[in-house]
């Protein structure tokens, strides 16, 4: 060649990397350029770090190495980053640390964009999680249930030493108040096994009491200590990994056996429509029911508004979610469990069980049940009760006059007293609208529409893009590598 090639001349008119280019190009990164103190060597211009993260995330390219390399020897990445070649080093202290805080915002301007173009609303969202395994060890797991075994072991095995010592030197221990095992720490322990071996010192001792005072004396305060800052990097979780804190031990059905093992990972939660992202969060519990009203409240803080409408499936059907979407005025199509069998049996024309609770009828001016035979079960009180996520419920208590003599006493309860039912009819008034709103034409559309929006990400996300493990460790650094998948897919269905 006679004079030197332009490199753009080897790049398509509608490629990719054009529109990642363009996009970029238009985002305000002030918040991300003012992360440079300035001083010290040149760095490279955080536009183009940008710009090479996202394209190689569009291109399944996760790893800072081969980054580094294609940034040599990749058309499409020479020109994108003007032939600049940063090294691993700078392309991975870049996504972990300067990112940090910041690519929320990048995203949040990217879903804006795609507003402004006509391609999604806001409106209507559909959403899912999946869970996504973190990189960290499956075996460096850390148990909630085995710390408080393990504490409840050293309480008993502690009062159990303070009473063999009563026995053996009650003359010594008579002026001493007896140790609260209730709730014990290192200090208490360390105190207590002191004034058991002072006590027992010119005593005659089993020999195997003297072993447990040692080992009590060497381990155990060091053990509550290590407990204790478990239990803190714990919180409400009931598990962690040693590698990795914030990631939880949740089941998993990604390994070729899809035998479900637990593995330490984060619950990804995304609102989608028509397959763009549009809002994620990621959660440390494995169950979805408790993760909606977060990812909304952050959906708002992102938005500045809720959406009018969201599409979910029966995992996220609780009191506590309905009641949040009602207060806030979002239509709910939100399934809860046994809708499905409930639709089954209406089909089939089944008639359940008829001494089922909710067989039995209701009269709501005198508050008051009938049971099959026609006899009234009247209001007695009302009680109230905690779900798993700390929300409040509250049942109202209702009983059959007389039992005693019935004929189909037998099939409709076991109890020994007369029959006694718990109702929530606020989450009885909750189901029943999310039921008319399910089966109604438009929620007829959304139920169809929701596994080919929102499910369809997760697949191309594990299968198409192979990622189906994080290679940043820690929330923050997790947060980064799903903003960027999120902003990859985004415009690669953009380009679309």
């Amino acid at each position: 060649m006679l004079f030197p090639p332009v490199l753009s001349d080897f790049i398509e008119e509608n490629h990719p990397v054009r529109v990642i280019n363009d996009v970029i190009n238009q985002l305000d990164i002030d918040s991300l350029i003012s992360r440079y103190k300035g001083g010290g060597t040149s760095s490279y211009h955080p536009r183009l770090m940008l710009k090479i993260l996202v394209y190689g995330y569009l291109n399944n390219i996760y790893s800072s190495r081969k980054l580094e390399q294609v940034t040599k020897r990749d058309v499409h990445f020479m020109w994108l980053s003007g032939m600049s070649t940063p090294d691993h080093n700078t392309i991975n202290r870049f996504r972990s640390e300067r990112l940090k805080g910041v690519v929320r915002e990048v995203f949040t301007q990217v879903v804006m964009l795609l507003v402004e173009s006509g391609h999604i609303d806001l409106k209507t969202v559909y959403t899912d999680g999946t869970k996504i395994e973190a990189n960290a060890n499956k075996y460096t797991f850390v148990w909630g249930k085995s710390i408080k075994r393990n504490k409840l072991r050293i309480k008993e095995q502690l009062a159990d030493l303070w009473k063999y010592a009563e026995g053996v030197a009650a003359e010594e221990l008579k002026d001493q108040s007896p140790a609260d095992f209730e709730t014990i720490n290192a200090q208490q322990v360390e105190q207590t096994i002191e004034k058991i071996n002072t006590a027992l010192k010119d005593k005659k001792v089993d020999k195997k009491v003297k072993q447990k005072l040692n080992y009590a004396k060497r381990n155990w305060p060091q053990n509550l200590e290590k407990y204790e800052r478990q239990e803190q990097i714990l919180g409400e979780r009931n598990s962690y990994s040693k590698t990795d804190p914030d990631a939880t031990f949740m089941r998993m059905k990604d390994d070729h056996m899809q035998n479900g093992q637990l593995k330490a990972g984060y619950n990804l939660q995304v609102s989608s429509q028509d397959q763009y992202i549009v809002h994620y969060s990621l959660h440390p519990n494995p169950t979805d029911t408790k993760t909606l009203i977060p990812h909304l409240n952050g959906f708002e803080e992102s938005h500045g508004t809720l959406p009018e409408a969201i599409t979910a499936d029966a995992g996220y059907g609780s009191e506590e979610n309905y009641t949040y979407l009602e207060e806030q005025q979002v239509d709910a199509f939100v399934k809860y469990n046994y809708f499905h069998k409930e639709q089954q049996q209406h089909k089939k024309r089944v008639d359940k069980n008829p001494f089922h609770l909710d067989k039995l009828y209701y009269n709501p001016q005198q508050d008051c049940y009938y049971c099959p035979m026609g006899q009234k079960m009247e209001y007695q009180y009302k009680t109230k009760r905690k779900t798993q996520a700390g929300y409040e419920q509250t049942y109202s208590v209702y009983q059959a006059q007389n039992c005693t003599g019935c004929p189909l006493r037998s099939t409709c309860h076991k109890s020994k007293d007369h029959r006694k039912i718990q109702v929530n009819h606020n989450l009885n008034r909750l189901k029943k609208k999310a039921r008319e709103n399910l089966t109604s034409e438009q929620g007829i559309i959304h139920r169809k529409k929701r596994p080919c929006d929102v499910e369809a990400i997760f697949g191309n996300l594990k299968q198409n893009k192979n990622f189906k493990r994080f290679m940043l460790r820690g929330m923050e650094k997790v947060e980064i590598e799903t903003a960027l998948l999120a902003i990859a897919m985004n415009l690669k269905k953009m380009v679309a």
